[in-house]
């Protein structure tokens, strides 16, 4: 069963971690999403996020069933909203599984699919100003 959340709470990876620890699975792998000082050869001071809530987190449930369908896997998937300092987590992929190989074929396909498909946007800020980021692609955003 899936452990989702979206919340502006700065992610406790151990307590994601532990939604999908159990005594049947010998493997735990988790990605974590921090925020990075730079991006697209430009300083970054933070990054805001923003999401459509309740379709966010019907996507998230949708792509963790997915997952548990298709690997012998429990997944938890986490994502702030708000702003985001560097260093900190924006998304935390957690999958157990009795076995590591399921477990890491999970964990990529999760958070592969979840930048493509879960409608959350992120605004990078940086000294510059900011950018609204779609994909690989980024747009001056205004100045609000």
């Amino acid at each position: 069963m899936a452990f989702i959340i979206i919340c502006s709470d700065v992610l406790d990876t151990r307590q994601i971690e532990s939604s999908v620890s159990t005594h049947a699975n010998g493997a735990v792998c988790t990605f974590v999403g921090q925020i990075r000082n730079h991006s697209r050869g430009k300083d970054v001071e933070y990054i805001e996020y923003q999401a459509h809530v309740a379709l966010a987190e019907k996507e998230l449930n949708r792509l963790a069933v997915e997952a548990e369908t298709r690997w012998p896997v429990t997944v938890a998937i986490s994502h702030r909203l708000g702003r985001v300092n560097v260093g900190e987590a924006s998304v935390v992929v957690s999958v157990g599984s009795p076995h590591r190989s399921e477990a890491f074929a999970a964990c990529q396909y999760c958070i592969d699919t979840l930048k493509v498909t879960v409608p959350i946007w992120k605004r990078e800020v940086g000294p510059d100003g900011a950018i609204w980021i779609e994909g690989d692609e980024s747009v001056r955003a205004g100045t609000d």
